[in-house]
């Protein structure tokens, strides 16, 4: 991904989900379509989270040299902030804003920073660089969008329909 549209990438995603979560009804975004694949509205609150998590590794990645950035705990935020609990409304916003307040992290970057490195520990301990991250961030995005899509229509991700 090339540097200049992280910023937009990020903030076009962050709009086209709380689109998505205010189009949808309660009942849809909640479902899961087996019990072991998150619903639309866990995949809302993960892109949210994870937003917001690379946003601080970003910053931390400019201040000190070489930052190790522990695990998300992913799997395990979904139970304890009780995303499918959530409202869907509020979340609409929330993912919204996640996406603008990385859009602007990474859009305030000089030329320098881009190169800064940093330890990312998932799945094991890699060096990456401030691009790879930027790059990152927007995979997940664009990944969970899909994902958010597939579940709200009754879909596993990942799956054919056949």
């Amino acid at each position: 991904m090339v540097a200049s549209e992280v910023p937009s990438t990020l903030s076009s995603l962050g709009q086209r989900f709380r689109e998505s979560l205010l189009s949808e009804s309660p009942e849809v975004l909640r479902r899961r379509p087996r019990h072991d694949v998150w619903s639309g509205l866990e995949y809302a609150c993960h892109v949210r989270d994870v937003t917001l998590v690379q946003r601080d590794r970003l910053y931390l990645a400019l201040v000190e040299d070489k930052p190790s950035f522990p695990r998300m705990y992913r799997d395990e935020r979904v139970e304890l902030a009780r995303y499918n609990g959530q409202d869907p409304l509020t979340v609409a916003d929330h993912v919204a804003m996640a996406a603008e307040l990385a859009a602007s992290a990474f859009g305030d970057l000089e030329e320098h920073h881009w190169t800064r490195r940093l330890i990312y520990n998932w799945p094991t301990p890699q060096g990456k660089d401030v691009a790879w991250l930027a790059a990152h961030t927007v995979h997940e995005a664009q990944h969970h969008r899909g994902d958010f899509l597939a579940v709200v229509s009754g879909r596993v991700p990942g799956k054919s329909r056949t």
